[in-house]
């Protein structure tokens, strides 16, 4: 595939300042990410830290059993293994088909940066990627795009789920699920790629027990043989292994939360706004409680020295916490504050691969990593891809169109200039000459009928307002008409659209990997991986 490299903002000003490496936002890291030099500094600093590599390389093993393998997923656990060994990590929700497109861009973004990094550092380099099945926001996980008559269409899966669980403890039933997914690659369109992406499909349901499982047999399914390996944040034996850094939260909450308010400060400072939000009560963790079968977000009460739940149907003292903590640590999990902490107190992090928002969030967090003495890793921005068919390729140069604003604007500016280009005026003078003259000819009457009957003053103000309506419908009509002699231009408009900025929204935040599936089939995965990739901050047009 050909790739074009296009400079386009962020989707917010920090991140984009962020892209830029400006002076403002690098004093709130502590790695530039195209400095070859910091990673040399990064790599000293990870090498006078001890990590469990051992210990999360087998919990790895024996968590990816029940998932898709091949010789490069063992050979990664090997590596990860060795005392000078590295990661490249990023993580994302368990999105139903694995989500919008983005998600597949930061699985592709951490497996070449790790690539790249090894050939570079000489070090062995292993791809992580970190499902966030600890979150309970069902509601931002049920559901994908697909293009519908020319428009976008929500498609939410059908089963509820009534209370406030992990994603990694939702339960899969098999057969909604099937017959909802086999709808859904059906209205696609039938290709010559349908009948195998719907036996896929069927294969991973098969093997899936819960949401986590359904997303992680797609992605290793897809990924397995570039040696990708994955952790559920959600999942009870992974926190076994957190167990002495959940105490450190602990001991420390008061510590974590002036830091972050402190880092917060300073980045109000510079004008950029904040991405999390906290109060001097944060106490950046959640208690699982199996009666209620919720995860209840803790504060701690400064008045009573304990740790309440949000609702106040909790209460722990700090002792009770970090005994909870070094005897049943599954009950507790991170926020959003926390995880990126225990992520890097648990893996040799040699760069985050991280979207706009987590760029900003991360800022925030450095004086809480300095509280620890460490260091936050290079957060390395994931890469920004646009699938580009030809067909709309073609649409884009046949309306003059410049790519690079397509991506970041829609084509509505212009079509507006288009539509503006093709009004016939002769026709609109007319139309506006006559509504003019209806309006002076009723004023005239208002006067008299003001004389002989003012109770039929609100008639005859019904009755303009009738005759207008009805002129500007005939106008509407012949403008109309004159769209449909353009109809093929409009809608090269309306396919640019769709394609590459539907509903207003850049592609990947819309359409789902499966789309390109049933279009270009199952090696469309190996066509994107042989791409070259930089990372340099610019967008990655791919041409299909």
């Amino acid at each position: 595939m050909e790739i074009l490299n296009l400079s386009l903002p962020a989707t917010n000003r920090f991140a984009s300042n962020y892209l830029e490496q400006t002076t403002e936002i690098q004093p709130f890291f502590h790695y530039r990410f195209n400095e070859s030099t910091d990673d040399m500094k990064r790599l000293a600093e990870l090498s006078n830290r001890s990590f469990p590599r051992v210990e999360a390389a087998e919990h790895i093993e024996s968590f990816m059993k029940r998932f898709p393998t091949s010789e490069a997923v063992i050979k990664s656990i090997d590596k990860l293994k060795t005392n000078n060994s590295v990661v490249v990590i990023g993580g994302q929700q368990a999105g139903i088909l694995t989500g919008p497109l983005y998600s597949i861009h930061k699985v592709i973004s951490i497996i070449k940066l790790a690539e790249q990094k090894e050939q570079q550092l000489g070090v062995p380099v292993v791809p992580v990627f970190w499902i966030a099945g600890e979150d309970h926001d069902f509601q931002e996980v049920n559901h994908l795009f697909m293009p519908v008559n020319e428009k976008i269409d929500k498609w939410t899966y059908p089963e509820r789920v009534h209370q406030k669980k992990m994603v990694s403890d939702i339960p899969l039933n098999k057969e909604i699920c099937l017959s909802w997914v086999q709808n859904l690659i059906e209205n696609f369109g039938e290709t010559e790629h349908t009948n195998s992406l719907l036996e896929f499909a069927q294969e991973q349901i098969s093997k899936s027990t819960t949401f986590v499982d359904f997303f992680a047999n797609i992605i290793m399914e897809l990924f397995k043989d570039s040696g990708l390996l994955i952790v559920d944040s959600g999942n009870k034996e992974f926190r076994q292994l957190q167990k002495e850094f959940f105490r450190e939260q602990i001991l420390h909450h008061d510590s974590i939360t002036f830091s972050l308010l402190e880092q917060q400060a300073q980045i109000r400072k510079k004008g950029f706004p904040i991405t999390i939000e906290a109060s001097e009560a944060n106490a950046n963790l959640f208690y699982y409680d199996q009666k209620m079968n919720d995860r209840i977000l803790l504060e701690y009460d400064r008045e009573n020295d304990c740790f309440v739940g949000k609702d106040g149907t909790l209460s722990f003292s700090k002792g009770e916490l970090v005994e909870i903590a070094e005897e049943n640590p599954a009950k507790l999990s991170n926020n959003v504050v926390t995880r990126p902490l225990m992520q890097e107190w648990i893996f040799p992090t040699i760069a985050f691969i991280a979207g706009p928002g987590e760029i900003s969030y991360w800022a925030e967090l450095k004086l809480v990593f300095e509280h620890f003495k460490i260091k936050m890793p290079p957060i390395v921005p994931r890469l920004n891809i646009t699938f580009l068919d030809r067909s709309v390729e073609t649409d884009i140069l046949e309306l003059e169109l410049k790519l690079a604003d397509v991506l970041s604007n829609g084509t509505e500016n212009e079509r507006e200039k288009f539509l503006e280009s093709i009004k016939d005026r002769e026709v609109e003078e007319l139309f506006s000459n006559a509504k003019e003259l209806l309006m002076k000819q009723y004023q005239q009457i208002e006067g008299k009928t003001a004389e002989l009957d003012r109770g039929l003053l609100p008639l005859l103000k019904k009755n303009e307002s009738y005759l207008l309506k009805e002129i500007g419908f005939m106008q509407s009509r012949l403008e109309e008409a004159v769209k449909l002699k353009h109809d093929v231009l409009l809608k090269k408009y309306a396919r640019v659209d769709l394609a590459l900025r539907p509903d207003g929204f850049p592609q990947e935040r819309v359409w789902n990997i499966f789309y390109y599936l049933n279009e270009y089939g199952l090696d469309f995965i190996e066509d994107i991986m042989a791409g070259a990739f930089e990372f340099d901050g610019r967008h990655k047009v791919m041409k299909i």
